[in-house]
């Protein structure tokens, strides 16, 4: 028997699809509106940028080539920069006296040259500290764009598959919606409506209503919950995917658009064609990782220098997955025993890839499993040792995280990296280090990777800062600086935090002195015996209660296992447990975890030595620093703890300092030692390791201040202190 169908159940059919098609189409039509809409805040935000360079542009270099303008007229009308010129209407330059209209026009070209040559050098930054109605629009428009693009992926394909069929059922369902048509339609058509309104049915019924539906809800919650409060919240957490989306829309607007990044052409044509499939990665990849990641495919074995904060382990988690979609089922991590637990965590977080930790007690199960299962088998340095594998045995990919561990060839570590590396092609040392300045320990680990390569650099070590050499060295050691390719960080903000000392703090530093205790001495401040006359102390806590305020977390560093205990007593509840030394990797990972969840206002304390490497605590935006470091190279370390890619704002630094100490003899010697530095060495390629005191030189400022201190308050201020053990 024929199924009845009312006029109204057509009607009703016959609207619902047509609704269902019009929202589909409506989210293709969001997606190119919200990518033109990136477009235009990003222009408008550039011209902004221009502006206020060509601000300080005075209106006299219009006249550079000789044009003979009358910028005298300019001045007394008002128009006396660049800017002015480019924002003012021509016909205001034509009444200006002695313009003519020709004359109008040369100024416009000249300013719009000025303008482009200016924008050339001018980059987009992104932070949530600074929230104006130009940078609200972009990341609105950021937010919708990569909202609505998997929406827009998927309606592609309902429509790519089911469009045509489906508009076609629509247009053959119009007899069964009116009386009159549907009388005077024919047998065959009647039939055709009737099967048209099964089909419609069905389609409405099954996946494609379904998932249409939904898509059309997911578009009506981005419509509906866009704002910019919502919009910057959203920043905060997933700062990297808004940065990808400008400069997936965008190429070129975040730093340097050419990919290669210092590679010779031939090398770089040839990676960019290497294949590149990574599904079961869970992170979207920048556009320099994701050419890092060619890098290390293409050349097989080589030595991954990127600054730290560039994202070198995941530049080696997306290598594997690459090499999994191509057939590869086993990889070794080794590192340092600091970061094991980090580097497992980082597996699972960003890939599909199993783990499988050869460290402990356990160790020879885990490395059984591994060669029987595969996956990503990580270790230690310490444990390459108990890492037997036999003769005929090989796997896909090894990679060295702190490659410069292994910089010694006659060190144990070194002879056993090299025995497992042995069974491997494929090898990726990676160390944030800069070796330009340690080229022997940079043509030793090229002498494992590619010894051809090594030997060709060998004879050209003298001038390893120069550009001769980098070219040789690129087929296996590549290293970008955070400046070429994280142009968008938010400001690094550096405050020196000069406390004036009381007079129980200067008795303090008096007894310290004397006693000779260079460790003693260094402590200035928090070596009172009671933390409210420690000026250093005080400002802490004022650094961590405006914090609280702002909405921020603190990693407090220091040297001192004393004074980080002291940081705890002073500071209550606010500080998470202290990571240092004697804390094991895998609980070190814990406190991060518990710090990343705490509340505003919350303070990690951490050893410098110790929680100044290997560990990525972007959720902290404000750094204290106890005292000066030997090493400026240690302090950088430190504030790259949270100054890296991902962070969504501005990084306030502040160096505890106490005034006329051996804090400011210590700044004033590096001062001048960075300066010898900066006269000699190429800092586009150079590191700042060498930079450093030791304890010789620090004994020479305890002489020079027991010096200075009998000289301006006698000698009879030490007598008290003599007999003082510290």
């Amino acid at each position: 028997m024929a199924r009845i169908i009312s006029k109204q159940d057509t009607v009703y059919l016959y609207n619902e699809t047509n609704a269902l098609m019009n929202s589909l189409r409506e989210i293709l039509n969001h997606r190119e509106e919200y990518k033109r809409a990136v477009i235009s805040c990003t222009d408008e935000l550039l011209n902004s940028e221009v502006l206020k360079v060509l601000e300080g542009v005075p209106v006299d270099e219009l006249n550079r080539s000789g044009a003979g303008l009358r910028v005298k007229s300019l001045k007394d009308a008002g128009i006396n920069t660049i800017a002015d010129t480019l924002t003012a209407p021509i016909g205001r330059l034509v009444n200006v006296n002695g313009i003519s209209p020709d004359g109008a026009r040369t100024i416009k070209n000249i300013s719009l040259s000025f303008a482009n040559q200016v924008r050339t050098g001018v980059k987009i930054k992104l932070s949530a500290d600074v929230q104006t109605p130009q940078t609200s629009s972009l990341v609105c428009s950021l937010y919708r764009y990569a909202k609505v693009s998997p929406l827009y992926e998927e309606a592609v394909r309902l429509l790519d598959r089911d469009m045509n069929a489906v508009y076609e059922a629509v247009e053959q369902l119009a007899p069964l919606k009116g009386t009159v048509s549907w009388f005077f339609a024919s047998k065959a058509n009647k039939k055709i409506a009737e099967n048209a309104y099964a089909y419609l049915s069905d389609m409405m019924r099954g996946p494609f209503g379904l998932n249409g539906k939904d898509l059309a809800l997911g578009m009506q919650d981005i419509l509906d919950h866009s704002q910019p409060a919502v919009c910057w919240e959203d920043f905060k957490n997933n700062s990297i995917r808004y940065f990808t989306t400008l400069e997936e829309v965008y190429p070129g607007v975040l730093g340097n658009p050419d990919d290669v990044y210092g590679l010779t052409e031939d090398l770089a044509a040839e990676i960019a064609g290497e294949s590149c499939k990574l599904s079961g990665l869970k992170c979207t990849l920048r556009r320099y990782q994701e050419w890092g990641v060619k890098y290390i495919l293409h050349q097989k074995r080589v030595l991954l220098g990127d600054e730290m904060g560039l994202g070198k382990t995941v530049q080696a988690i997306a290598s594997m997955v690459a090499l999994v979609n191509a057939g590869a089922t086993h990889f070794v991590v080794v590192c340092p025993a600091s970061v094991l637990a980090n580097w497992c965590r980082e597996i699972v977080k960003h890939s599909e890839l199993s783990v499988i930790k050869v460290h402990g007690a356990g160790r020879a199960d885990a490395l059984r499993l591994w060669k029987a299962e595969g996956g990503v088998a990580v270790t230690t340095y310490e444990t390459t040792g108990h890492f037997d594998l036999e003769d005929d045995f090989t796997f896909d990919m090894m990679v060295v995280d702190e490659a410069h561990y292994i910089k010694n060839p006659q060190a144990a570590r070194t002879k056993n990296v090299k025995e497992i590396c042995g069974h491997t092609e494929r090898i990726l040392f990676m160390t944030g280090t800069a070796l330009e300045n340690r080229v022997d320990e940079m043509i030793a680990l090229m002498d494992i990777l590619q010894p051809e390569v090594a030997n060709s650099v060998r004879t050209m070590a003298f001038m390893s800062n120069a550009p001769q050499f980098r070219k040789k060295a690129a087929p296996v050691y590549y290293r970008r600086k955070r400046e070429q390719v994280l142009a968008e960080l938010p400001d690094l903000i550096e405050n020196m935090e000069w406390c004036q000392m009381n007079a129980r703090e200067e008795e303090a530093y008096i007894r310290t002195l004397w006693s000779g205790n260079l460790m003693a001495v260094r402590r200035v401040s928090w070596n009172v015996d009671d933390l409210q006359y420690s000026t250093k102390a005080q400002r802490l806590k004022e650094i961590v209660e405006e914090a609280r305020d702002d909405d921020r977390k603190v990693i407090v560093f220091s040297f001192f296992l004393d004074t980080l205990s002291k940081v705890c007593a002073l500071l209550g509840d606010a500080c998470v447990e202290s990571i240092n030394g004697s804390v094991p990797p895998a609980r070190r990972q814990e406190i991060i975890d518990e710090f990343d969840s705490a509340p505003a206002g919350s303070v990690l304390p951490a050893q410098i030595m110790s929680g100044g490497t290997g560990l990525n605590i972007q959720s902290a935006s404000v750094v204290v620093i106890c005292e000066p470091q030997y090493k400026p190279s240690t302090e950088n370390q430190a504030i790259s703890r949270a100054y890296r890619m991902g962070q969504a704002r501005n990084v306030l630094v502040y160096r505890l300092m106490s005034d006329d100490t051996v804090d400011e003899r210590i700044l004033e010697i590096l001062t001048r030692k960075q300066a010898e530095f900066d006269a000699f060495a190429d800092r586009s390629v150079a590191g700042d390791d060498t930079i450093e005191l030791d304890d010789g030189a620090m004994g020479d400022i305890i002489k020079g201040e027991i010096e200075r201190i009998k000289a301006l308050k006698g000698s009879s201020v030490f007598e008290k202190a003599k007999n003082t053990q510290i």
